[in-house]
């Protein structure tokens, strides 16, 4: 079975105050759940250990499920004209670049800077297209240069803002 998280108002006060001081582990963890992605996605993005992650958040109280569907084989799609489906191929696979970008960019940055990275790893988060995340990440280049030199922010940049920006 999948579930979806989402944070709970003790989540949200954890992120914006750290009143109860979670763990970095954890508070990374929480900083990922969103109310959209399934335990499948975030054990992807949180890696170590997710599943006790996301049970010690819900033992917590800082997330709560809000739906959960049984895992099953996709339905069959119905038949699509060769240009619908090629322009539907593109659009999963342009999302699916964003989101690895995303993904790997925010565990980049948090590894570098740790809790300094936490409002611009939200503002990744929430980037729904290019252009909103190409900002972010321009964000982050300048926190990671302030805080870590020159060196880091270009590395940085190099791998994950497009070229040109």
């Amino acid at each position: 079975m999948s579930s979806v998280y989402r944070k709970t108002d003790k989540g949200l006060a954890e992120i914006e105050t750290r009143a109860h001081r979670l763990a970095p582990r954890l508070r990374t963890a929480l900083i990922m759940v969103d109310g959209k992605r399934s335990d499948d996605e975030l054990r992807k993005l949180i890696m170590t250990d997710a599943d006790g992650a996301l049970k010690s958040l819900l033992d917590e109280g800082y997330v709560e499920i809000i739906s959960t569907t049984p895992q099953k084989p996709a339905p069959a799609a119905a038949p699509t004209p060769a240009a619908a489906a090629a322009a539907a191929q593109a659009a999963a696979a342009g999302q699916r670049a964003l989101d690895d970008v995303r993904r790997k960019a925010i565990r980049s940055l948090t590894e570098q800077v740790g809790p300094v990275a936490e409002a611009v790893a939200i503002k990744m988060e929430k980037a729904h297209n290019w252009e909103e995340l190409r900002h972010s990440l321009e964000i982050a280049q300048d926190i990671l240069r302030n805080t870590r030199g020159n060196t880091a922010a270009n590395e940085f940049g190099e791998r994950f803002l497009p070229p040109g920006t």
